[in-house]
């Protein structure tokens, strides 16, 4: 096992955006840790291509759980070089019914899941002098979409928090930056936008279309590249001109 290549951490692993990222970052090379409540991400982590992988179950709305995960990490594949978090969940309601049940459930997974994952591989990273951290936030973070206030609000503080983390770990060699994708053609998410009201939300995207998967992953890995070493604090929109109308 070559010690150039780089131990990617991926969050929400086992589908969607998550998997396309790990699928990507294997093929090219990287040790892959995907992390995913589902007990199917070993299996999946086993079968991505090159290797060594680990694929780790664990509940990250548990504050214990991310320093855990990157000990494990690191006991297996090495100190984390990348870090994804792309687990979350979309829970919408309009706002006045809102419960407070799946408000909590909402910032528990998309933003403080994603703080404990950032500070534990932070931490090593910062004593490694280098790391790249990329967060998934949403175009929710920055237009107002109807049914969406728990899940734009942890999103928004998800480009909040990518601001200060940078500002902070920069100087040690650690960037960090969010991705803000508009609707995303995953399984879940073309279930999700099928029909006239998928057709409508493409109509207010100016290229006419929604994102691939693989599309998010090329934009990750190329913040996770040496390329991108002066890239640091920002949120790139991955959104087809959306939030521009």
């Amino acid at each position: 096992m070559s010690t150039d290549q780089p131990v990617v951490v991926v969050t929400g692993a086992a589908s969607g955006i998550g998997y396309s990222v790990a699928h990507h970052f294997a093929s090219r090379g990287a040790r892959v840790a995907g992390v995913d409540l589902s007990d199917r991400v070993a299996d999946l982590m086993a079968e991505l291509p090159g290797g060594p992988h680990v694929g780790i179950a664990r509940d990250l709305t548990d504050p214990t759980a991310a320093s855990a995960v990157v000990d494990q990490v690191v006991g297996t594949l090495g100190t984390p070089t990348v870090l994804v978090n792309s687990a979350g969940i979309a829970l919408l309601d309009a706002a006045v019914d809102v419960p407070a049940d799946r408000w909590d459930a909402t910032l528990a997974v998309n933003l403080s899941a994603s703080f404990f994952m950032a500070q534990a591989a932070g931490r090593r990273m910062i004593e490694a002098g280098h790391g790249r951290i990329i967060n998934l936030a949403s175009q929710a973070a920055v237009i107002g979409l109807a049914d969406h206030a728990a899940y734009a609000a942890s999103k928004a503080a998800i480009v909040g928090l990518t601001h200060v983390l940078s500002k902070e770990w920069a100087p040690h060699g650690v960037t960090v930056n969010a991705v803000s994708p508009t609707v995303v053609e995953t399984p879940l998410g073309k279930a999700a936008w099928a029909g006239e009201k998928g057709e409508r939300a493409k109509a207010e995207i100016p290229v006419g279309r929604f994102a691939q998967p693989e599309e998010v992953a090329e934009l990750i890995a190329y913040l996770a590249s040496p390329a991108a070493g002066m890239v640091s604090g920002t949120n790139v929109l991955l959104d087809g001109g959306r939030t521009t109308v």
